[in-house]
């Protein structure tokens, strides 16, 4: 077997194993399977939700659109995903914590009443939904030619080894492997630049190869590609954060308020660099200075492909950057599947169907979710194959329109009636599943983020509008 087979399986496995220990804790109560008790310190905390951040948006889709694009824009998403949650470390993560909600449905239920939780729980359940399948193929895009697998079987192997943890040791487990998987990221992934950048001649020698290869002259310039485009990355990223259940969840499980605003800041600087990492290593794969970039007919394995190269790397050091990826991207596929297992346990399932159930019936109802939620992403991740950045990006538009009913809910209460938030989480959902239909029967594309908030606004001030004109009737 290759070497680096043997270390990706060695460091999985010993993971993995690991996961066994969180088990006891987890499946005591509902609250430590979910929530994990509520008990995450500073360090901790911060760790988990930079490890949602950082996963297969973070490795596959950043270099995937680098490499498509030439260009380093892909770095927008790190950088405005940073300054996002620098803003809730700021603002709203007191408002979490001190509620002690499970979910971000939860929260607006405080704020707007019952209707408005059950309405915006749906909606963002149909945003996990979408970029579960999304996490599932950036597995499936390291998978499938490590192991010269087919992309079902690829997709399938992936949501297998996420179910297995996230059903043994719940948050617990999540936390735990985003702590050590943070480590093997940095590590693997900053070794594999640093001998690539050394191998290529620097910067400058890379930027040249590009040019030829047909790149923008301003590559390194995020903006240079497409002005729009970069930013709908910007404005994406930074609401995308502010109501997104798997990078706030960490949030809820913090020791107390003062922990959950400082692990949010202290996140930040955690997830901003990576981003340039994993670009340059996208921007490598297009040079053609180590793989012929017109024999990838996959741009999702284009960083697989690089790493593979014996001509840029030796097969230790590849190895373990692959070993660095795949962290990265379990990292996140668990909290966001996990995302969707809270939203239909405490905003559906106790929320709507079982008030009155038990919290170990709670429990039950969680860890059957875990298993089931695969029924609906893993045929999605097989079906529906569009570029990853654009396809997540379809989930950030409707969490945006919760961080602007959100944010207008805790400090301008005033600005929004009720039926104003509903039309803008029902026109959210019918926008953003525009992007799913257009794969099918090619609809005209549009841009995913602007569109879906542009309507959302439009909806906002009709709801506003109706509400008030109806309430002036005698």
């Amino acid at each position: 077997m290759p070497i680096h087979l043997i270390l990706i399986l060695v460091y999985f496995l010993v993971v993995n194993l690991a996961v066994f220990f969180t088990a006891k804790a987890a499946h005591q109560s509902s609250t430590e399977f979910l929530v994990a008790g509520r008990n995450l310190g500073v360090w901790a905390c911060a760790m988990v939700v930079a490890a949602e951040w950082l996963g297969g948006l973070s490795t596959i889709g950043v270099s995937e659109r680098a490499f498509t694009t030439g260009t380093l824009e892909p770095v927008l998403y790190n950088l405005a995903t940073s300054l996002g949650m620098l803003i809730i470390g700021f603002t709203v993560a007191r408002h979490y914590r001190s509620r002690g909600v499970h979910t971000v449905g939860e929260m607006l239920g405080f704020l707007f009443g019952e209707k408005i939780s059950r309405i915006s729980s749906l909606a963002f359940l149909v945003a996990y939904i979408i970029l579960a399948f999304v996490q599932i193929q950036t597995c499936a895009g390291v998978v499938a030619p490590l192991f010269n697998l087919s992309w079902f079987w690829s997709v399938l192997i992936s949501a297998g080894i996420i179910t297995f943890y996230t059903y043994t040791g719940g948050m617990h487990a999540i936390a735990l492997t985003g702590i050590v998987h943070m480590f093997a990221r940095y590590l693997g992934v900053g070794i594999a630049l640093w001998i690539g950048l050394k191998k290529a001649g620097g910067l400058e020698p890379l930027k040249q190869a590009l040019l030829a290869g047909g790149a923008p002259d301003n590559l390194f310039n995020p903006f240079s590609h497409n002005f729009s485009s970069a930013m709908s990355l910007v404005v994406g990223g930074v609401l995308g954060g502010m109501a997104a259940q798997a990078s706030i969840q960490p949030i809820f499980a913090a020791r107390d308020v003062k922990t959950a605003q400082k692990a949010a800041i202290l996140s930040a600087f955690l997830i901003a660099p990576f981003g340039f990492l994993t670009a340059l290593l996208g921007l490598l794969a297009r040079s053609g200075m180590f793989i012929q970039p017109s024999a990838i007919t996959n741009p999702k394995m284009a960083l697989t492909a690089l790493l593979l190269s014996p001509q840029f790397i030796s097969p230790v050091w590849g190895g373990l950057a692959l070993a660095g990826i795949l962290a990265a991207i379990f990292s996140t596929a668990g909290p966001v599947n996990f995302a969707i297992v809270t939203i239909a346990t405490k905003d559906i399932f106790q929320g709507m169907i079982r008030r009155e159930a038990s919290d170990a019936r709670v429990l039950l109802a969680a860890k059957r979710l875990v298993i089931l939620i695969n029924l609906v992403i893993v045929p999605l991740a097989v079906a529906i194959r569009s570029g990853i950045l654009e396809a997540a990006y379809v989930s950030y538009a409707i969490r945006s329109v919760g961080a602007i009913v959100l944010v207008l809910g805790i400090y301008y209460r005033k600005m929004l009636t009720n039926t104003a938030v509903i039309l803008a989480f029902i026109s959210s959902i019918f926008t953003s599943s525009y992007f799913i239909v257009s794969q099918w029967i090619k609809l005209p594309p549009v841009d995913d983020t602007w569109l879906t908030l542009s309507v959302a606004v439009i909806a906002m001030m009709m709801g506003n509008l109706i509400e008030r004109l109806f309430a002036q009737k005698p």
